[in-house]
């Protein structure tokens, strides 16, 4: 008898957000990741190229001493721009790189809570360490006629080793997202008939009513709409109702449809005169 085929693992995890809504996230696959990072890799050398490009054109004919002077500033370019491009596109509102949204994948916080400018750092920061110095190290080595090629060969097993470790734990993190505390995920496409922020909220809100959250509560909102399950419009509306001390009409799912509107729309006239708030702790 053949032996019982084993149940593929589950991708879908909890995710709580501080509301107390589950979201229920999918994790990415090793597959998604690598691709999304392949897009970022090639925009990540596009953009040296063509820096190179400019650094040649600005040295044609200079004397040898300036052009040590931009070798190491082309160094310390490369090394801000591999480092700052995932930091800079992670902190953003949307968590994910050019790469990751090609692919609809985000980065979140595995507690649940706002993704923080510290985890951001913390998980990239470990991919120079990852992948690539080592790489740099072991091509360095290659193209050093004195170079050793233990080293290289010990370079090349260093970073194989780490960039297989998200296939040998169940929720694929790197090194990066277990120090961090942070997974990968799906993003929910989801088509809706109209856009949420275009109609026009029936119902008025007061502003301390509207004052209570941010940008990262409203973008939470969202998913909790688009998704459109029962339980958890049903939870953020009579929540968001106890906060604000607003009577319970019956329709929870027009009450959070006007009531992302509305703060949608005053969060954007907040930016338009230079005020902006992450989060309801903002």
């Amino acid at each position: 008898m053949a032996p019982p085929k084993r149940a593929a693992p589950d991708p879908r995890r909890s995710f709580v957000t501080p509301e107390g809504v589950d979201l229920q996230l999918r994790l990415a696959s090793a597959s998604a990741r690598a691709g999304a990072f392949m897009i970022d890799a090639a925009l990540i050398l596009a953009t040296l190229i063509l820096f190179t490009l400019l650094i040649a054109f600005i040295l044609d004919g200079a004397r040898a001493q300036i052009g040590a002077i931009f070798e190491i500033l082309w160094l310390v370019v490369s090394f801000v721009l591999r480092n700052g491009w995932f930091v800079l596109f992670e902190m953003g509102g949307r968590g994910a790189t050019p790469g990751k949204r090609a692919l609809g994948l985000r980065v979140v916080a595995r507690d649940g809570a706002r993704l923080t400018g510290g985890a951001v750092i913390a998980r990239n920061a470990m991919r120079e360490i990852e992948l690539f110095l080592p790489l740099s190290f072991a091509v360095g080595q290659s193209f050093d006629s004195n170079g050793d090629a233990g080293f290289a060969i010990a370079a090349l097993l260093w970073s194989g080793i780490f960039l297989f470790f998200p296939l040998f734990n169940r929720d694929r993190l790197r090194v990066g997202d277990l120090l961090a505390g942070t997974w990968v995920v799906e993003a929910e496409r989801r088509a809706l008939a109209t856009d949420l922020a275009v109609q026009q909220p029936a119902r008025r809100f007061s502003e301390s009513a509207l004052a209570l959250y941010g940008e990262y509560e409203l973008q939470t909102l969202e998913e909790v709409l688009r998704a459109g399950r029962r339980d958890a419009i049903t939870v953020v509306a009579a929540t968001i109702r106890a906060k604000a001390a607003l009577p319970d009409d019956g329709d929870d799912e027009g009450f959070l449809r006007d009531y992302y509107a509305a703060l949608c729309a005053r969060l954007e006239a907040g930016l338009l005169v230079g005020q902006r708030r992450a989060d309801k702790f903002g």
